[in-house]
């Protein structure tokens, strides 16, 4: 039986939405709202992979080359803010600053350390 492993862009893709799931649960635990439910954390999910892939994207953090662990977390501070005002308008509620700033400091951080892991994968992949 040979084993596949997975391409560099699927590895990146399938990455940066665990970690935006990560960055959401960690969300709702630090807000004692895990009980919310899968549709109310969709809503913040959701919102926040659109700002991601739309910043992402152009910047060319998507093509499965092994980018640098900040590039990704420059644009991460770009997306939070862009999620919230997403988010804002599918709960048709207001955005608050702080919460824009915070999703998008914390969601660098998030990325930061994920692209730094795939980084290192990498390069004991040797790829």
């Amino acid at each position: 039986m040979t084993t596949r492993n997975p391409s560099p862009r699927a590895l990146l893709w399938a990455g940066d939405l665990a970690a935006l799931a990560v960055l959401t649960l960690i969300g709702f635990s630090s807000h004692n709202e895990l009980q919310a439910g899968l549709p109310r954390m969709l809503a913040t999910f959701l919102p926040l992979v659109m700002a991601w892939l739309a910043v992402a994207l152009p910047a060319g953090l998507m093509d499965g080359a092994s980018k640098g662990a900040w590039q990704p977390a420059w644009a991460m501070l770009l997306a939070g803010p862009l999620a919230a005002v997403l988010r804002g308008f599918w709960l048709n509620s207001p955005v608050a600053p702080t919460f824009a700033a915070v999703l998008g400091a914390t969601g660098a951080l998030v990325m930061f350390a994920w692209r730094a892991a795939y980084r290192w994968l990498a390069a004991r992949r040797g790829r």
